[in-house]
């Protein structure tokens, strides 16, 4: 197990490193002029000139590429180029409210997705294998931003059953009301995934010698399914868990604007707009951490689900 997370993280730190440069050299490839956006279209060559040495973007591109990859290991992601403000505290600030929205998508879609998954394969070619079949064909046919105005337009501004704006509040009722309808969003377009892997991974465990012996010598069927064919089902389903965790991060961005919640995906879009190199660096560093530690928690977990599974 030791030398496996060693290996992981060696993996983790030079897909940081590629991302980063990668990164830095993408946001400078974007038309436009950081100091011409803070200043303004009235300012003149002598003010631009000025700022752009403030900002540090008269020195070349290898002396800045340095200055961002030295300032990044040590935890150091610099000021934003709009607000002054170090660009680690405007991430933080939001961060929460997208890692929040993200878990409660995935527990929506993990506790929808699988039982229908297995609903679906114990009743194969049947009327409730058509309809999980049909149903989920539909979660993954709407983009997200397309689910979330319909959402938004039915339960939020027909019905008048949730606010048309997210807002965090201190009591639970509150929460839920401001959570239901983006974690909704997200989370049934997850469930739609996971019911098809789920689906196909109990058809094949199905069919193995040992669930065949179970049933020969009387075990419940509810065992068989729920204790030894599921368990066994569950790899595929939590590669495709981790897998859509980094796609639900960057499906939180549209959800978030459509319902004008706080979040990493108003901070990008802002960052976008403004050409702010330093919050855009910042915010691709911590998505690509995201997902590096989101696969590594996943290949752990699959030694604890299967014990046949080898970390080598």
């Amino acid at each position: 197990m030791g030398a496996f997370l060693v290996k992981r993280l060696g993996f983790a730190v030079v897909t940081l490193w590629a991302v980063l440069s990668l990164v830095f050299v993408v946001v400078r490839i974007v038309p436009g002029d950081p100091a011409q956006v803070i200043l303004g279209d009235q300012a003149d060559a002598t003010a631009i000139a000025a700022m752009r040495t403030r900002l540090g973007l008269d020195a070349s591109l290898i002396e800045q590429y340095w200055t961002f990859l030295s300032g990044a290991i040590r935890g150091d992601w610099g000021v934003s180029l709009v607000t002054g403000r170090p660009v680690i505290q405007e991430i933080l600030s939001v961060l929460p409210w997208t890692l929040e929205l993200t878990v409660v998508s995935m527990l929506i879609g993990v506790a929808i997705g699988v039982p229908l998954g297995v609903w679906a394969a114990i009743n194969r070619n049947r009327m409730p294998d058509y309809v999980t079949r049909i149903a989920s064909l539909l979660g993954l046919s709407f983009p997200p931003f397309v689910s979330a105005i319909i959402l938004l337009i039915l339960f939020a501004i027909m019905l008048r059953w949730f606010p048309v704006i997210s807002a965090r509040s201190g009591s639970a009722s509150a929460w839920f009301q401001s959570m239901a309808l983006p974690a909704l969003n997200l989370g049934l377009i997850m469930a739609a995934y996971i019911t098809r892997v789920a689906r196909s991974a109990m058809l094949e465990v199905m069919q193995e010698d040992y669930v065949r012996s179970a049933r020969a010598k009387g075990v419940p069927w509810h065992v068989v399914v729920w204790r030894h064919a599921l368990r066994n089902a569950l790899i595929p389903v939590i590669t495709i868990v981790g897998l859509y965790l980094g796609i639900l991060i960057g499906n939180s961005v549209l959800t978030e604007i459509v319902f004008n919640r706080p979040g990493l995906g108003k901070l990008i879009v802002g960052a976008l707009n403004q050409r702010d190199y330093t919050m855009l660096q910042g915010m691709m560093v911590i998505y690509t951490l995201i997902v590096v530690l989101v696969n590594i928690a996943t290949d752990l977990t699959y030694a604890f689900v299967d014990p046949r599974v080898k970390l080598s």
